[in-house]
């Protein structure tokens, strides 16, 4: 007799737990879509934009006002001056106006055609603006005895209006952007760079933290203190670091370059951070030096973990060192590495902070992250620098994609 029972999760019950399930954490699923993907989507949507950084605030119409003359008594002359000016030189503001409240005892000896006086406001239309315009209002006035008794001119400011196309949020695109990136005569030279930096840092960062693990992976007098020794460099202000780098290898006072002087390996100062392509290997050092603790924490807690009763048969098989890091203690360590190369890869190729510190991106430093911030701000164009995150955002992507391929082909899934 076939057992009719369903399994379990499919039936009406299970249906009702995993709504339930879904609907209580839902609110966290909305919350990190959020917060992941509206950057995301803002890069990409700019990207696609020609937006400098004085196109971030849409264009406005800006008015000053003041007056120019002396009024000290009544029958005086002066003119109550407006200076009027777009705010960007490319875009249009349509339906330019004015509204000010109009000073008590001025009387308008000539008004502009483009402007009216009327109970006690002055109102005015200036039309549609391109991109650039300046203009002056200028109006005559002679004062008279209730001026004096009021508030007077330029008490009150005056409100300025029109409609404007904001680029960041119209349906304007174009592909030039990414035109540009790509035709710049340095970006596969960038490029390569990044890969280069990105490729040797971390498989650095991988191979020093392995051998750290396995020189702490026995017990001995002082591991305590060598253990907090390894953690430093990734626990320091990334800023203090840098510049005792900087300092360190300085070529006029750096305590390197008088050391090889002095050891006769160099007859003259190196110039580490300024010279090609001594810089790019020296910020790659950098990288292998500070972040190979956190290689070195996960390995060595995945290698505390083994069970001993292997290396004890090995031991009592005749194995060499050798053999039991290669037979026994890589096997085991793969998973942990493959994550952590994937890790390092990702958070490598999107490294800025230490090459901005160390050389500026100069002297063949200079990495996609370093040209996302130069088109961006250096170059003050948005649209090109999201451009180029949005290029990294893809290398990545691909990279990963192509990552969890080769480890499910090698673990048979």
């Amino acid at each position: 007799m076939t057992d009719a029972t369903p399994p379990t999760g499919t039936g009406p019950l299970g249906r009702r737990e995993a709504r339930l399930a879904w609907g209580l954490l839902a609110p966290t699923l909305i919350a990190v879509s959020l917060v992941v993907l509206l950057p995301l989507l803002a890069v990409f949507w700019i990207s696609f934009k020609p937006v400098g950084l004085a196109d971030l605030r849409p264009p406005t119409p800006i008015v000053r006002e003041d007056i120019r003359g002396d009024l000290e008594a009544a029958g005086d002359k002066a003119v109550l001056r407006y200076r009027l000016r777009n705010s960007s030189q490319d875009q249009q503001i349509l339906g330019v106006t004015l509204v000010d409240t109009w000073p008590d005892g001025l009387t308008p000896t000539e008004i502009d055609p483009r402007c009216d006086i009327a109970e006690g406001r002055l109102a005015c239309d200036f039309g549609d603006w391109e991109g650039g315009t300046r203009d002056e209002l200028r109006v005559p006035v002679t004062a008279t005895a209730a001026y004096f008794d009021g508030p007077g001119a330029g008490d009150s400011d005056p409100i300025i209006d029109g409609k404007a196309s904001n680029i960041l949020t119209n349906l304007d695109f174009t592909l030039e952007n990414f035109a540009q990136v790509f035709d710049g005569s340095e970006f596969w030279a960038v490029f390569g760079i990044t890969l280069f930096y990105t490729v040797f840092g971390t498989l650095g960062a991988l191979v020093m933290g392995l051998f750290a693990a396995l020189l702490l992976n026995k017990s001995f007098r002082g591991q305590g203190f060598l253990r907090g020794l390894y953690l430093f460099p990734y626990v320091a202000p990334v800023i203090a670091v840098a510049f005792a780098w900087i300092l360190l290898f300085d070529p006029f006072s750096g305590s390197a370059n008088a050391l090889l002087i002095q050891m006769g390996v160099s007859s003259e100062a190196i110039n580490f951070f300024g010279e090609r392509p001594l810089a790019l290997i020296m910020v790659t050092l950098f990288e292998i030096w500070r972040y190979f603790p956190l290689s070195f924490l996960f390995i060595l807690a995945r290698m505390q973990s083994i069970d001993t009763d292997m290396y004890e048969a090995a031991d009592m098989d005749g194995a060499s060192p050798f053999q039991k890091f290669r037979y026994l203690s890589l096997p085991q360590l793969l998973g942990i590495l493959s994550v952590l190369f994937l890790l390092r890869f990702i958070w490598t190729f999107n490294k800025f902070d230490d090459i901005f510190l160390l050389t500026g991106g100069n002297a063949g430093t200079r990495v996609l992250t370093v040209n996302v911030y130069e088109q961006a701000f250096a170059l003050s164009n948005i649209g090109a620098g999201a451009a180029v995150a949005v290029l990294i955002f893809c290398c990545l992507l691909l990279f990963s994609v192509f990552f969890f391929k080769v480890i499910s082909r090698e673990e048979g899934l």
